[in-house]
């Protein structure tokens, strides 16, 4: 009998393979971290072959910790970074050109371009796919590179080139070019997907001008994609479980009904809403978004998006220096009773949900001469709970549900004084589990489940245990002034960009 599903977090900093048992529990795991490039303000890229070759050596390497063979693997789930874009050549397998990374601003300006040609875009962008028209997804990344690399869109058009996000480029890498699939969570984050019919949108298609010969087949996220190639593991190995990052969360932290949500802080900070098989469009800078297909059934998510939480953190870390090593922030941020008057909006790559203004830039404001480092460093955390607030006020007024506690995960959610200061500002529980790793665990799930390692969602939500719950402990004035000085220092950020 197989002990273990391997599950593939293909992340926007690093990758990681994770072995899951029957529990739930973590029996190995392994990281690496990859090249980040910034070839221009704004702009960021990974080289695709490095994003392999590291979740390659990753797996390889969480087998080994635990002596593993490919029989002990049941099987493998996917979950990635999910906007981002990677184009290469059918024959060869090799990238064309660097991935273009979901927060990648490049082209800011091609959506006004192309709103000005067709100004109903938006709007029959947004009840075809569930997403506002930005630069964020995938379908004007995919488009600046057919339109600025020489030569590809000929080769596109010609059949030569696949398009897939993270999940498609290791499947295919994994199955040595058999396979070029996608599942329907990651599809839906592209611009082109129709999330209602489920299929790759002639109109989008055309509008963007994408080459529909380059795109690949979208798929539930639970079903037999293909088997790994045995030069990699040993022996194959079956592909059963795909799904973007998000989605892949929400299905870990078995948010299974709608109305039930959770909160990721990565490197951005994303939280869903599942809202059951029928789509919404509440229009008020939330998305609609495929939360999974499974059984024969597809759900739906509200989402929001916010694109800098821990990318701050690494931020203070790497670019301002102000502490060594990211978990140091929590003590730095306690050192001190408040801010200081000062507030940090990270829009370093632009704002997402509720704002999507894609030329808002970061900024520190309320400066005083009393301000110090320990100020900055408690404003930076506090950031991640207040774009978190803003994205779940407006989740509530577009589905009606009052939340009465919020699930979280990521690597920042481990930060205590952050987790109290969001339970304050949200004026509800927060709850922590015992694993955070519920990302991997999600596309573990799904993978499971195809294969029967797990006979039932049931058998899933059993695995799930509370860590720590935290309880608002703010006063209603207090919140209101924070909340106030809040949207006042994003004011000062919108549009700084421009021209």
């Amino acid at each position: 009998m197989a002990k273990y599903v391997m599950a593939l977090d293909a992340g926007t900093t690093s990758n990681r393979c994770i072995l899951f048992n029957e529990k739930g529990e973590i029996c190995s795991m392994a990281q690496k971290e990859f090249t980040q490039y910034y070839p221009q303000p704004g702009w960021v890229e990974h080289d695709a072959s490095e994003i392999w070759q590291t979740q390659l050596s990753v797996a390889r390497q969480a087998m080994k910790q635990v002596g593993a063979t490919y029989e002990d693997i049941a099987a493998i789930g996917i979950t990635n970074q999910r906007e981002t874009v990677i184009v290469w050549d059918r024959k060869t397998g090799q990238p064309v050109y660097h991935a273009i990374v979901w927060q990648c601003r490049r082209t800011a300006d091609m959506k006004d371009e192309l709103l000005a040609k067709y100004p109903d875009i938006a709007d029959s962008a947004y009840h075809k796919t569930g997403l506002v028209f930005d630069p964020y997804f995938s379908g004007t990344k995919l488009r600046w590179i057919l339109n600025n690399v020489e030569g590809l869109r000929e080769r596109a058009e010609a059949g030569e080139l696949a398009f897939g996000t993270v999940d498609s480029w290791l499947i295919y890498k994994l199955t040595k070019g058999k396979v070029h699939a996608t599942d329907y969570s990651n599809a839906s984050r592209t611009l082109l997907f129709n999330i209602n019919t489920l299929e790759w949108d002639d109109e989008l298609c055309e509008r963007l001008e994408i080459p529909k010969c380059m795109l690949p087949e979208a798929k539930p996220s639970s079903c037999f994609y293909g088997e790994s190639d045995p030069e990699f593991f040993g022996g194959p190995i079956k592909i059963t479980g795909v799904a973007g990052d998000q989605q892949a969360a929400l299905f870990g932290q078995t948010c299974y009904t709608p109305g039930e949500a959770k909160n990721t802080y990565g490197t951005g900070c994303f939280m869903l809403m599942n809202i059951g098989d029928k789509p919404m469009y509440p229009n008020n800078g939330l998305l609609t978004t495929i939360a999974w297909g499974l059984d024969g059934r597809v759900e739906y998510a509200l989402e929001g998006s916010v694109f800098v939480a821990g990318a701050a953190i690494q931020w203070l870390r790497d670019e301002v220096k102000m502490v060594d090593q990211s978990p140091d922030s929590e003590y730095f941020a306690t050192r001190v009773k408040d801010t200081n008057g000062c507030y940090v909006v990270p829009a370093f790559t632009g704002l997402g949900a509720p704002y999507w203004d894609p030329y808002a830039r970061g900024a520190i404001v309320g400066l005083t001469r009393g301000v110090n480092k320990y100020h900055i460093i408690r404003a930076t955390l506090e950031s991640l709970a207040f774009q978190t607030n803003d994205v779940l006020a407006a989740m509530e007024e577009g589905s009606g549900v009052k939340l009465s506690a919020l699930k979280v995960d990521g690597g920042a959610c481990k930060n205590n004084f952050l987790m109290q200061f969001q339970a304050d500002l949200i004026n509800a529980k927060v709850q922590r589990p015992e694993c955070v790793e519920t990302t991997a665990m999600g596309a573990s799930y799904l993978a499971g489940l195809e294969v029967g390692f797990w006979a039932s969602k049931q058998d899933v939500i059993k695995n799930w245990a509370l860590d720590r719950e935290f309880e608002p402990n703010m006063d209603a004035e207090t919140r209101a002034h924070e909340l106030g000085q809040w949207k006042k220092a994003v004011s000062k950020t919108l549009g700084w960009a421009k021209d």
